[in-house]
């Protein structure tokens, strides 16, 4: 029996000395609308009234960096940029809602409009679970998806890489009264109240039991909380009261239903964002308590990466009703690819990461992809190309050496580019260095330039991150240099650009442009005959759906052919139901046949389909 015992104490002890399994763990914590300034420890020139303990304490055990950027302004492309490794203009998803024939907002009132751009990642996308997968690694998503036209469409995590997915909205299902229906300690409310006074989240529940169905594998979960988009609100009326209190501001009736003081004093905001700290300081100490049964003797965050970030910027203004927060000192937030719509949260931690380290390189969410696949000993997959740069050599060396993010030509990245051309925004924007261009495609100016840092003595200076000094007319060689370097850069990734409204009395070259005079179809062959108005025709595409008047209907570009006698010829693929042409002129106009009115659509509660021309 002693025997026993003594051999039982030898194997224990043994195996706390057992080397580290070599394929660790990997968690995505992808936020919703997590602003650069709502975690406490990014505090920078005015204190965030928001409280993260768990977030502030994970930063001092891994790397924060400073300067961490989404792939674009906006959700579905970040979201899709991340998960692909492909930039947004390379695969033509620019913003979120695609899928659309392009059109102006108001058919002479808007005088440009976005470009097509698509609404899904394509199902044959191999995505980082599709990599992992070929690893040994076991997938799971919870939360948020949103890679396709709408939030349940086709295709979803289970057709891309995950063996386990749930997207529950948890604690943001809409609160019919978020000032009045707070939950309660009853064990059968759905969103009932912990000891701690938070409410309970299916979202996360859902991520905590893949980690513990998970566990005896190697895993990746990609936990997207919903959080902290809107609807703003909370069921935790003491979490609420708590920042009512702190930010000194007063619940009125009209709180139901808006909330329009400035800056970060919106207390349901505030809440949520405490609220997801919440959550993640509960999945963190699951990691520190639960033994690792792959390695025993450890505990599971001994060989786990974790990856917190944003999809993008702070949502400053939430619509006419509701301000949401401020990403202050930086310019504007979500919806813009200024500094505020895309600089973002950023903390890496992990077994080889070392810890309390804030660093000033300049990174992006489409570098975690290859830095997962590095970290976790994964093969690239075949034909894989990357957009975005390997970290771990940064992370597990030195993270503040900016010398250490090597690009595909094994050349010191200094660039980033972001392409917009969408909504109200219309711009892309490109960093070099210290200094960022914004090109605004129909604003004025045309060209903006700012000096964000000065690093010419070898240390990173903050020079003006608010982007508020316009050198572009002092700097014109660098100006028109980035310019150039910008239009390179998006040429090579074949990006769409906006268009201008032929039909806007702001536009008078709009006569010029041509119009269609006739259409016919014989079997899939479509025969477009065109007017020349003064204006050289430079391109033809056809915008065909398979779906014409599903309640998701979505919207294709395929080239058209521009021939002789001012003809255009285009084929329908097969399965086409509807379908419009384009026509884009030398001067950028796009004439859309037929017309498109969205003013009468909406009026008329009307699908695309029920203006395009039907197959026949």
């Amino acid at each position: 029996m002693k025997l026993n015992v003594s051999l039982a104490l030898l194997a224990g002890s043994l195996s706390l000395y057992a080397e580290r399994p070599a394929k660790p763990n990997i968690i995505l914590l992808l936020t919703d609308d997590l602003g650069w300034q709502d975690v406490k420890c990014y505090d920078i020139d005015e204190p965030s009234p928001m409280e993260t303990p768990n977030l502030d304490a994970l930063a001092k055990d891994g790397v924060m960096f400073w300067q961490a950027y989404s792939p674009a302004p906006t959700c579905g492309p970040s979201r899709c940029a991340i998960m692909s490794g492909t930039h947004p203009a390379r695969a033509n998803m620019t913003h979120v809602s695609g899928g659309k024939p392009p059109h102006p907002h108001h058919p002479t009132g808007w005088n440009y409009m976005s470009p097509w751009y698509t609404a899904s990642m394509p199902v044959e996308t191999v995505t980082i679970a599709d990599a992992l997968k070929t690893n040994g690694y076991t997938t799971g998503h919870s939360g948020k998806w949103h890679m396709s036209m709408n939030h349940h469409g086709y295709p979803q995590p289970k057709d891309q890489g995950f063996d386990f997915s749930e997207g529950s909205r948890g604690v943001q299902s809409r609160m019919q009264n978020r000032i009045k229906d707070f939950a309660t300690t009853d064990p059968k409310h759905p969103f009932r109240l912990d000891p701690n006074g938070f409410p309970y989240d299916q979202t996360t529940a859902d991520a905590m039991k893949f980690l513990d169905q998970s566990k005896g594998e190697p895993f990746f979960l990609y936990f997207a909380t919903w959080l902290v988009h809107g609807p703003w609100h909370t069921y935790s009326e003491q979490l609420l009261n708590k920042y009512v209190e702190k930010l000194g501001v007063e619940l009125t009736p009209e709180a139901k239903d808006s909330w329009k003081v400035e800056g970060q004093n919106n207390p349901f905001y505030c809440a949520m964002v405490e609220q997801l700290d919440y959550y993640i300081g509960g999945m963190i100490d699951y990691l520190k308590t639960t033994d690792d049964p792959r390695w025993p003797g450890h505990k599971l965050i001994e060989n786990t990466y974790i990856i917190v970030s944003s999809d993008n910027g702070g949502m400053c203004n939430g619509g006419r009703k509701e301000v949401v927060t401020t990403n202050k000192p930086l310019q504007k937030g979500k919806i813009s690819a200024m500094e505020g719509g895309t600089r973002v949260p950023l903390i890496v931690y992990g077994p080889t990461i070392p810890k309390g380290i804030q660093s000033d390189v300049m990174v992006n969410g489409l570098d975690f992809y290859p830095t997962i696949l590095s970290l976790t000993g994964t093969a690239t997959p075949k034909n894989k190309h990357f957009d975005g740069c390997d970290l771990s050599s940064l992370l597990e060396r030195d993270p503040r050496d900016a010398k250490l993010v090597l690009d595909s030509k094994q050349q010191v990245r200094d660039t980033m580019i972001w392409h917009f051309p969408n909504s109200a925004a219309q711009e892309s924007t490109i960093r070099i260095g210290d200094y960022k261009l914004v090109r605004n495609y129909f604003d004025k100016p045309a060209l903006e330039l700012y000096r964000l840092y000065d690093s010419s003595n070898g240390t990173q200076k903050r020079v003006d991150i608010e982007e508020a000094k316009n050198l572009a007319e002092s700097m014109p060689e660098k100006t028109n240099s980035m310019n150039a370097a910008l239009t390179a850069a998006l040429s090579e990734m074949d990006a769409s650009y906006p268009h201008l409204n032929p039909n806007s009395p702001r536009n008078p070259l709009g006569k010029k442009a041509p119009t269609v005079s006739s259409s016919k179809q014989s079997g899939r062959q479509i025969t477009v005959t065109y007017q020349d108005n003064g204006t050289k025709l430079n391109r033809a595409d056809l915008i065909y759906t398979k779906n014409g008047n599903d309640r998701y209907e979505e919207w294709f570009r395929v080239p058209a052919t521009i021939g002789a006698d001012n003809t255009i010829n285009a084929t329908l693929p097969k399965g086409t139901t509807h379908f419009f042409i384009n026509l884009i002129d030398a001067n950028n106009f796009l004439v859309s046949f037929p017309k498109i009115d969205r003013k009468k659509m909406t009026k008329k509660k009307a699908k695309y389909a029920g203006i395009a021309i039907a197959v026949e």
